[in-house]
């Protein structure tokens, strides 16, 4: 199982991002191997307004499509962020007052842990700091 983050759907979805050529053959063969796929409500918001910000919104209106049609082919599963998970993430993002993790950051942790997902589909060491296997290494 592996859990993509914003900078994976960002890379995959932007040609010009420059991780693109690392993320797209990284990202196919996961899908090719059929490998469970997970992301959450607070990805897809973070990744649609970040590329809505930065590259405008034809390109998010294609990444928005491409994760529904991604979920309507089965290939990735959204897990929602409750109020538990955001009573959880608080606890983290409090208690790494050392480390810049985002509030999302922090629900992608907690819905890791409680999905037992060990790797991340993404760029930002900060998974690596709480214990979970990053890919791929850029």
């Amino acid at each position: 199982m592996v859990f993509v983050d914003t900078g994976g759907w960002i890379a995959v979805t932007v040609e010009t991002d420059a991780l693109h050529d690392v993320a797209m053959p990284y990202y196919a063969n996961l899908v090719a191997r059929r490998i469970p796929l997970f992301s959450s409500n607070y990805i897809f918001d973070e990744t649609l307004t970040r590329i809505r910000y930065n590259f405008g919104h034809v390109l998010a209106c294609r990444f928005s499509s491409f994760y529904e049609e991604a979920e309507n082919q089965r290939l990735i599963t959204t897990l929602w962020v409750d109020e538990e998970t955001i009573r959880q993430a608080l606890q983290i993002f409090y208690k790494y007052s050392d480390q810049k993790f985002s509030f999302t950051d922090c629900t992608s942790f907690v819905l890791m842990k409680t999905f037992k997902i060990n790797e991340a589909f993404a760029f930002d060491k900060h998974f690596e700091t709480l214990g979970f296997t990053r890919f791929p290494h850029s």
